[in-house]
């Protein structure tokens, strides 16, 4: 595979990166502005610093598991599914800031994404290894599949 090639197929998955780093400044000042109040309350920090920890444990795997699928498979779905992981990450921190229940959807709806993105990276490897060991490519129509799938996504 040429290298230029491979560059013009990560666009897409640079820019969700970069939004998902903005977000993670936006949750750490989210943090600072709770601890820097005059009058802090205890519980209040307590779920916005919680709620950050909790994004900040998963954003590792979300973006490994992107940039595998991004890179193995097909950027476009990929980097599809990252943005939706952002909003349901977001809708996640906001809920938690509130009451602990109104976090459960955008949990679970996370790890439906990130259940999408590990199939995207399990799929597009071992259409590699078919492609490098077997001869059979069957990229164009696992990518079709995987295109048309992404937007199952936005199915609450």
């Amino acid at each position: 595979m040429d290298s230029s090639i491979v560059v013009e197929n990560i666009y897409l998955l640079v820019i969700v990166t970069l939004i998902s780093v903005l977000q993670n400044a936006f949750f750490a000042l989210k943090v600072e502005k709770e601890c820097n109040r005059q009058n802090t309350q205890a519980a209040g920090f307590e779920r916005v610093s919680c709620a950050n920890r909790n994004c900040m444990d998963a954003y590792p795997t979300f973006l490994a598991v992107m940039w595998c699928a991004g890179v193995c498979l097909n950027q476009a779905p990929a980097a599809f599914a990252g943005i939706i992981y952002l909003v349901v990450r977001q809708k996640y921190f906001v809920g938690y800031m509130g009451q602990t229940s109104q976090s459960t959807p955008g949990y679970l709806f996370g790890k439906r994404v990130l259940s999408f993105l590990v199939l995207m990276c399990v799929v597009g490897i071992f259409n590699y290894l078919l492609a490098r060991y077997y001869g059979k490519d069957h990229k164009d129509y696992v990518e079709t599949i995987t295109s048309a799938a992404s937007a199952l996504l936005l199915i609450p």
